[in-house]
């Protein structure tokens, strides 16, 4: 089978690489033709959420058209299309028309909820393209939708004849556990994300606060944020790399991944606490969506609802 992967982001980020880069060794090894284009190229990447630098990013959005228009005149060669979200950002969907006119198989994949509006928080003039309803109607020309968690692909099937839910797994042959935590060691609550998520910490400002003011030893260390801040909190920035990033998280006592409590949080698929779980870090989520599923509360890391959860929780990996 010949097979054209479209991502929206080189190996470094991370939707592209769980969910698309790490299954093709397999495939190639199973006798498939894969080809993969990111619609960012690796070096556009690591500019995507820095604030400002307007043009430049429409010069990167420029780039990834000119690659798509390439990918087009290429398609005869392939039996599937698989498009790791959406082929391009926005505009009509001329990219899937094409596609179905020449009778190839597609395959839509998305793990966030891409059909809620969400703004930016670093290119706000992005906002002003996002149409959310453009992936209902992705939905219903493609031959399977493949989802992140179960509340995605039922939204998809409102549109579409056949959704699957396609739970990430880590390679834990890439992955090796820190050492066990011993209680004379310092407290690292750690976080990994991306810029635009980091945000969420502030949810979670005030238990982190108190926990800083009962133990002198704690540190926060953020892997891939950059902007949040503290006067009480001891925080140490870390950029990410997939090179450093699992040296970094053996410095973890207990891994947190706090949510907000609305609909765009049952898209989310898990990511930073599986990632913690396989490397052996206790995980502290909010109790919302997909952790649900991936969380036995007690057993396999701990689900939370509220402030003073959060800092029992914690509080109990010092």
């Amino acid at each position: 089978m010949k097979i054209l992967f479209l991502t929206k982001y080189p190996v470094a980020g991370a939707s592209s690489r769980y969910r698309v880069y790490q299954y093709v060794p397999y495939l190639k090894s199973k006798g498939h033709l894969c080809d993969v284009s990111s619609f960012y190229s690796d070096k556009d990447f690591a500019s995507i959420y820095q604030k400002g630098r307007l043009f430049f990013k429409l010069w990167m959005v420029f780039k990834g058209v000119l690659r798509r228009l390439k990918d087009a005149f290429k398609l005869v060669k392939y039996d599937v299309v698989y498009m790791q979200r959406e082929a391009l950002p926005f505009g009509p969907l001329w990219f899937e028309w094409l596609c179905k006119k020449l009778s190839k198989k597609m395959i839509f994949d998305y793990d966030d909820a891409l059909f809620i509006f969400k703004p930016s928080s670093s290119t706000p003039m992005s906002d002003k393209f996002k149409n959310p309803q453009r992936i209902p109607k992705i939905f219903s020309k493609v031959d399977c939708v493949f989802a992140g968690n179960d509340y995605l692909a039922k939204q998809a099937l409102q549109f579409c004849t056949c959704a699957k839910t396609m739970v990430v797994a880590e390679d834990l042959s890439k992955i090796t556990p820190r050492a066990e935590h011993l209680a004379s060691d310092k407290l690292v609550i750690g976080w990994l994300g991306s810029p635009s998520t980091e945000k969420y910490l502030e949810f979670i400002r005030e238990p982190l606060e108190q926990l800083a003011g009962s133990f002198d030893n704690l540190e926060l260390l953020i892997i891939g944020g950059g902007n949040f801040k503290s006067k009480t909190i001891k925080v140490r920035h870390e950029q990410w790399s997939l090179e450093a990033e699992n040296d970094l998280l053996k410095e973890f006592s207990v891994g947190v991944m706090p949510l907000p409590n609305e609909e765009w949080s049952k898209g989310k698929s898990g990511g930073k606490a599986r990632t913690y779980m396989a490397s052996g870090i206790p995980a502290v989520c909010t109790n919302i969506g997909f952790n649900k599923q991936l969380i036995i509360h007690g057993e396999t890391g701990f689900l939370v609802d509220s402030t003073q959860q959060w800092f029992e929780r914690v509080c109990s990996y010092s």
